[in-house]
């Protein structure tokens, strides 16, 4: 047991003076509050351990606390912490730019920016297709998350809680509907809504960028059609729009590829990165067409925290891994695991009403409904909590709340991965909801 553990610390505690401290805009999916952590497994304050299907919102793809990870950060701790790369550069940033350069799905040759978080790289990305392009508008998607800033959150295409309380949207951003079939929406009506908005808001001359994520987060992990991405392909190119990859949770293996995207048939122009980058450090990027990214003038991108080196040193240590233990085609496996046991949880008159299996890789997701198959946000909800209380932490996602999403991490043991997924089965259950 921990060392706070032994001094009687307890998640009541901690939870009364969260809320005397900390201010209730932060939510919290649990009451949880944790003390240590390795690979696939959490421990509370209280000793408590848990299975972590979360992995820190797709942050952990490589697992807590990868010893490859830990060693490359406690090496570059003992060399320096941060001189800001504005003022004093430094080689774990600029190797980590060609690593990304290499590898990243961009047509011709690239270059990288790095920043703290997902939404700073998105609103850089804006930056940079504006500069490059000269135009004011970008184009977003019904049920994508962007960020939570103010232009990023005004990309998001979810209004509660991301928008109800922030004034109005920013100015020069539109959306489109994402083609969901499940919601009657197909990839005709997006493409259709599209022209409309293209004939009465503004003119496809006035568009510097269309955003997408490969596989939507929070929206409830569909999968961005290839035909949709091939007919944006197109409109980018014959009106000079540049195509934006929102590639902060579906990098990294997750989808089985190193980034979403490679599932596409078409080539982004600027991709956005973070989350499972740094295996837990806050580091963010845009790659891009080499051309594009020096467009903005010196100084006009940066931060003071942007490319810190001790996340450098940890994405680097990450791509190692990546490499060498071979968890791309690791999340493949995993994800065929999920998917057949996920699968056979359907119809059973025993457990809650589930459907709608889907996601590339180990970014798996299904949808808890009513019994007359509407979607039941609030059934999740307590799916979630029935799992918690057992020992598997699970997040929801969804338009409604509806969706079960699994991002395990991709370094976790099989006999985890199956003990969650036996925690997951006995959460489902009639007789316990």
């Amino acid at each position: 047991m921990s060392a706070s553990a032994i001094a009687s610390v307890s998640n009541a505690d901690l939870l009364e003076r969260r809320r005397a401290a900390v201010s209730s805009g932060v939510a919290s999916s649990t009451a949880v509050y944790a003390d240590r952590a390795f690979n696939s497994e959490v421990w509370d304050v209280e000793g408590r351990r848990y299975i972590d299907f979360a992995g820190g919102i797709a942050v952990l793809n490589v697992g807590h606390r990868h010893p490859r990870v830990m060693a490359a950060v406690e090496a570059q701790l003992g060399r320096f912490t941060h001189t800001a790369f504005q003022v004093l550069a430094y080689e774990p940033y600029v190797a980590l730019a060609e690593r990304l350069n290499a590898m990243a799905p961009i047509e011709g040759a690239a270059k990288t920016i790095f920043f703290t978080s997902g939404a700073e790289a998105v609103e850089n990305a804006v930056k940079i297709a504006r500069a490059a392009t000269g135009r004011p508008g970008v184009i977003a998607f019904t049920g994508g998350f962007h960020g939570r800033t103010v232009l990023s959150s005004g990309l998001t295409g979810k209004v509660a809680p991301y928008k109800r309380m922030f004034g109005g949207a920013p100015a020069n951003v539109f959306h489109a509907p994402f083609p969901i079939e499940a919601h009657g929406v197909s990839v005709e009506d997006s493409l259709r809504c599209l022209d409309f908005l293209f004939a009465a808001d503004l003119h496809p001359t006035s568009v510097a960028a269309i955003i997408i994520e490969p596989v939507q987060g929070e929206g409830g992990f569909h999968p961005a059609p290839d035909a949709l991405m091939t007919a944006l392909r197109a409109i980018c190119d014959t009106h000079g729009i540049l195509l934006i990859a929102d590639e902060v949770q579906t990098g990294f293996g997750r989808t089985g590829r190193m980034f979403g995207a490679e599932h596409w048939s078409v080539r982004p122009d600027l991709i956005t990165v973070a989350k499972s980058l740094a295996g837990g450090f806050p580091l963010s990027g845009v790659i891009g067409r080499a051309a594009l990214m020096d467009f903005v003038e010196p100084g006009g991108l940066g931060g003071t925290y942007g490319g810190s080196p001790i996340a450098c040193a940890a994405a680097l240590a990450v791509l190692d891994v990546m490499e060498d233990e071979a968890l791309c085609a690791r999340a493949d496996v995993i994800g065929a695991r999920l998917r057949e046991r996920i699968a056979a949880f359907a119809g059973r008159n025993d457990l809650v009403a589930t459907r709608g299996l889907r996601g590339p890789g180990a970014m798996i997701g299904f949808d808890v409904v009513t019994p007359d198959g509407q979607p039941d946000g609030m059934g999740a909800k307590a799916v979630a909590a029935r799992a918690l209380e057992r020992g598997l932490i699970l997040l929801t996602c969804g338009v409604h709340g509806e969706t079960i999403r699994v991002l395990a991490p991709l370094t976790i043991p099989f006999e985890q991965l199956d003990e969650g997924l036996d925690i997951l089965e006995d959460s489902l259950r009639l007789d316990v909801a």
